[in-house]
């Protein structure tokens, strides 16, 4: 059975690049070949702060946008999270998307793509990172980190990778399939 990678592009903002690099990474993924990945754009989804009466985890949901924000990611078997840092934080989009279910992430693994300027987003992925395993999630060490993100984005609006960024991607291409396969069995 194929496994769904989530690649969800975690800025809501206008003028964002997030869905350049996702696509991308999208491509990348699908040349890899060992996952059936899946575009996700939060602002698709267009979560207000979150709204619902109940804890997450009773998955008693009152509102449409949250039904259909849970049946996405509980469709997925992993995530990577295509993300920017704001003010040395992940961007309120996904830390809100996160916390808008709790159940559906469980034991799932993640990765991140991050971008930015001199840090590529790295200090927005720690931060992340602890939110994500107070959802049950394993977050992977391996990731890929895109510093001065702007020199990668041609005229034409794409993302341009290169080699490094391309060994980046397959290593956390490989290592998110161990995970996903090893925790298959605590989700079942």
């Amino acid at each position: 059975m194929a496994l769904e990678l989530q690649i969800i592009i975690c800025s809501t903002r206008p003028g964002r690049v997030g869905p350049a690099v996702a696509r991308w990474f999208d491509g990348f993924a699908r040349t890899h070949g060992k996952f059936t990945p899946r575009l996700i754009d939060l602002a698709d989804f267009k979560l207000p702060v979150y709204d619902e009466p109940m804890h997450p985890r009773m998955q008693q949901y009152q509102h449409e946008h949250t039904k259909r924000w849970s049946q996405s990611v509980a469709a997925a078997d992993a995530y990577v999270f295509v993300t920017p840092e704001y003010n040395y934080s992940p961007p309120p989009a996904l830390v809100n998307a996160l916390d808008f279910v709790y159940n559906e992430w469980n034991y799932k693994p993640c990765g991140f793509v991050s971008y930015g300027g001199v840090s590529g987003g790295l200090r927005a992925v720690q931060a992340a990172k602890l939110q994500v395993t107070t959802l049950k999630m394993m977050p992977m060490v391996e990731g890929v980190a895109i510093p001065m993100v702007a020199r990668q984005i041609g005229d034409d609006g794409e993302f341009a990778s290169n080699e490094l960024i391309d060994a980046s991607a397959t290593t956390l291409l490989d290592e998110l399939l161990r995970w996903t396969e090893a925790l298959r069995t605590m989700r079942s």
